[in-house]
């Protein structure tokens, strides 16, 4: 999931005209390289994993009895190729390039009960078959509702179809065993070479006809290719039953087409609903501005105030207002309850920041364009790995300040705590996805590796960073801590914790739900998704409302006379992992069609992961903002 953590403050803002938004889709990863090709070349599809939004669980093609080759060989794929789900391996079915053909039979299966029952299912739970040519997924074009003219691309086509047919009162399942192809190709006028552009499948159910006795020069009367008979004519279609004989056949086609081949990708990722992420954009710079006009308000205010104290302008009033929070000058920065633990989730936040931010720049250069399948996922993982050096500097930093003395007790803790935690709940996920014999079960050699990544680099780099960080003087504070805690008034309902926390997180949560849902569409009902452009200025409006938020709610509870900031400015922009949980909740009930228990827990699972790591991210975001405004406006006034 793959998605998203890490944040730096101020990246390039050149790098967001750069982007020209979704039109960053052109731009490729060195080395997936264009293969040009001659009239007659072979062209070998590969078959990839069946999917189905009602499960998400991916299974292997040749999990059902579907035509296949003399021998099946895996392709090798990459860490994120594994952990999706995906299995790549050959297929039956050959091209020649620019040579079209119709009605190639590839196989002819009767089914047993067993292949009957498995067929049944797959398509009663909606399975699509994906493919690949060329680096290129097949996808069926079908028109939008709402825009006939405008086509839609989906991933793979479906497995079948259940429905009625001829008058039956019980539904029946019917396999599409035809498929027409068409291959999309740019032509070189001057040296006749080609390259694809484009891979789509019309897919068709056909009950296929003969005469005689079966055998390799069988014609098939139902789609002739002498008598330039097709199938789209028949109207009987191949029903799913025991002893039932299908046929499996294919027609191509090919089109020169004017796209070119850097270009081919912009097809599939054209994103209809712009007006939407941009929509998006403006509402939640409508809320940046809102709590930065706050912001500038308190600060000056703040500075204002202590200015005038020395020139002795202050009203009552103004002097009452002020002492709140200078009153507290001898608490504030005074070590929180379970420090230790506070070390820990910043410097895993700040680990996540930097993964999530390195993973947004190559993102939006086009480094992780889907051309690169399996790319996004991977980085994450080896960014999130060697991001464990700063993981370790931060916490340990932190960690000096509040004097603490055990740091080796706290590196392990930084170490451990959050992968140990996510590890847990995915060995449980996986387990499950094993029980049902899905391809999206990870191998026992890529958990190795996983475990491996963590304990061989991630660990003795948060060592590293932990043991760096603990080296450096400790940082002073600005003003110096009463050795006896000042009492805490009374506060006003609306300053209670909790209510302030809850409060707290609904504007994050406000200025990134709009694109959260794209996101979640793309995991889950297998879309595309690459407008990292949009993507990446949500993400800085996400840092910015997270800072601003915390400042305006940690200055109201200074000036209650309320020290205990540490904890609370963590937890303020943290909740708004609460509020993502509970619309990912949203989500299933409105816009999934899961059905099956396990799929259900899967979703849940994943989801957990997700918010727990957004609210890592996003507490520790609100924490250094807190930090660094307390440190700014305690050290411009003189404490008498």
């Amino acid at each position: 999931m793959e998605i998203h953590r890490s944040f730096r403050f101020h990246f390039c803002v050149s790098v967001i005209l750069l982007l020209s938004i979704h039109h960053a889709s052109s731009f490729y990863l060195p080395g997936v390289a264009p293969e040009d090709f001659t009239k007659g070349d072979l062209l070998k599809v590969k078959v990839n994993k069946l999917t189905s939004t009602k499960t998400q669980l991916p299974y292997s093609y040749y999990s059902i009895p579907y035509c296949s080759p003399e021998s099946i060989v895996d392709n090798a794929e990459n860490l994120g190729e594994v952990l999706r789900g995906d299995r790549i391996e050959n297929s039956p079915y050959v091209f020649k390039m620019r040579v079209p053909e119709m009605c190639n039979i590839i196989c002819r299966k009767t089914l047993d009960g067993k292949s009957t029952k498995e067929f049944k299912e797959k398509i009663s739970d909606e399975y699509r078959v994906n493919m690949i040519l060329d680096n290129l997924p097949l996808v069926v074009p079908t028109r939008r509702l709402d825009q006939e003219s405008a086509i839609m691309y989906q991933h793979g086509y479906l497995v079948g179809l259940k429905g009625k047919y001829s008058g039956s009162k019980e539904e029946k399942h019917f396999i599409h065993n035809h498929l027409q192809f068409t291959v999309k190709y740019h032509k070189d006028p001057a040296t006749d070479l080609s390259r694809i552009v484009g891979f789509e499948v019309k897919p068709f159910s056909v009950k296929h006809e003969y005469e005689g006795e079966w055998n390799e020069k069988t014609r098939l009367t139902t789609c002739d290719p002498h008598a330039k008979r097709t199938v789209s004519s028949s109207d009987s279609p191949q029903e799913v039953e025991e002893n039932k004989e299908i046929i499996f056949t294919y027609d191509v086609e090919f089109q020169e087409s004017d796209i070119k081949w850097a270009s081919r990708w912009d097809t599939y990722l054209l994103m209809a609903d712009d007006q939407i992420h941009w929509f998006s954009i403006v509402n939640s710079l409508m809320i940046v501005l809102f709590l930065s006009g706050m912001v500038a308000m308190i600060m000056l205010r703040t500075l204002y105030r202590d200015i005038s104290k020395y020139n002795q302008l202050e009203t009552q009033e103004e002097a009452q207002e002020e002492t709140g929070w200078k009153l507290v000058h001898g608490d504030v920065f005074r070590p929180p309850t379970n420090s230790d633990l506070l070390c820990v989730y910043v410097g895993t936040g700040v680990q996540f920041f930097g993964m999530i931010l390195v993973t947004m720049m190559f993102a939006v250069l086009g480094f992780l364009s889907p051309s690169n399948r399996g790319g996004l996922m991977t980085a994450m993982l080896l960014l999130w790995v060697f991001m464990g050096l700063f993981a370790g500097y931060a916490a340990a930093r932190l960690y000096k300040m509040f004097k603490g003395a055990e740091w080796k007790k706290l590196t392990l803790k930084t170490a451990f705590m959050f992968p140990a935690i996510v590890f847990a709940i995915f060995f449980v996920l996986n387990a499950l996805i094993w029980g049902e014999k899905s391809s999206g079960a990870v191998p026992f050699g890529t958990m190795f590796a996983l475990v491996f990544l963590w304990f061989g680099i991630s660990v003795p780099l948060v060592f590293v960073g932990s043991y760096i960080g603990f080296k450096k003087p400790a940082i002073e504070d600005p003003v110096k801590t009463n050795k006896i805690p000042r009492q805490i008034p009374e506060q006003a309902w609306y300053m209670n914790p909790t209510f302030s926390v809850l409060i707290g997180g609904i504007l994050p949560f406000g200025a990134v739900f709009i694109e959260l849902f794209f996101i979640l569409t793309s995991i889950w009902l297998n879309q595309f998704y690459y407008i990292f452009g949009f993507l990446f200025i949500v993400f800085i409006i996400l840092v910015v409302t997270c800072a601003e938020i915390t400042i305006v709610l940690c200055y109201f509870q200074l000036c209650s006379e309320d020290y205990l900031w540490w904890w609370r400015s963590y937890l303020t922009s943290g909740s708004s992992a609460l509020y993502l949980f509970l619309y990912a909740t949203f989500y299933f009930f409105t816009k999934l069609e899961i059905t099956k228990p396990v799929s259900g827990v899967l979703y849940f699972g994943y989801m957990i992961i997700v918010s727990y790591a957004f609210f890592v991210l996003t507490g520790t975001i609100g924490f250094y903002a807190c930090f660094w405004f307390t440190r700014l406006i305690y050290s411009s006034v003189k404490i008498d």
